[in-house]
């Protein structure tokens, strides 16, 4: 049975991926840093018949990640696919405008979202290009595609987001060839916000056409 792994795992796209995914012959492996909220996010699986499993990490914490892809691989045959979405700390404390960006508080955000996004990766790229087959799906806001006229306190967010969307573009042109597929989802909604097009499972939808398809190194999912 294939695995797919979702970091970032929540009740809102982190969930609906894993049913998408679960519905279509997939094995669940959920990581996020408390273990009683992934514990019930499988449960919720369970009970639509998908195999899901819940591993604690902290993706700021690099040997914490490595540690969690390391249960995962002793629980569930060799990752399939890797989805990438941690949730943004939305605390008006963590959001910086860029002239007030220094170092230090552009590093904690760089630390979330770039260095969490290749520890992951790194963790199921070497199995996965010895086998010639696999996926990375890699989810940020829109911000790391475009300068939005949202708040300027974004900043911090946009400058990570935008590295690690670099990042998975180039990762997507040097897999090309290969039966390796990385691709990146800005996401220009707030999610759960408005209409059927702003949910949760619609989006999720959307993952597994990118993961069917395997085509092209960006796929905004845009509601605007």
């Amino acid at each position: 049975m294939p695995t797919i792994g979702i970091v970032g795992a929540g009740p809102g796209i982190g969930l609906s991926i894993a049913k998408v995914f679960g519905r279509n012959g997939f094995s669940v492996a959920l990581v996020a840093r408390t273990q009683e909220k992934i514990d019930a996010l499988a449960a919720e699986l369970g009970q639509e018949g998908i195999e899901a499993a819940g591993f604690t990490a902290d993706v700021t914490d690099r040997p914490s990640l490595a540690s969690a892809f390391s249960r995962i691989k002793e629980r569930f045959d060799p990752i399939d696919v890797l989805e990438y979405s941690p949730k943004p700390d939305m605390n008006p404390e963590a959001m910086i405008a860029p002239l007030d960006a220094t170092v230090d508080n552009l590093q904690s955000e760089l630390d979330y979202y770039l260095h969490g996004g290749l520890t992951a990766a790194r963790q199921v790229l070497p199995e996965m290009i010895e086998r010639d087959a696999g996926t990375l799906l890699f989810t940020t806001g829109g911000s790391s595609k475009e300068v939005l006229a949202g708040p300027v306190e974004f900043g911090n967010v946009a400058v990570a987001t935008a590295a690690l969307r670099a990042y998975v573009l180039k990762l997507n042109q040097q897999l090309t060839g290969t039966g390796v597929y990385a691709t990146h989802v800005p996401i220009f909604a707030w999610i759960g916000s408005g209409g059927p097009e702003t949910q949760a499972d619609t989006i999720a939808e959307h993952y597994w056409e990118l993961y069917t398809k395997r085509e092209g190194a960006e796929h905004p999912y845009d509601v605007r």
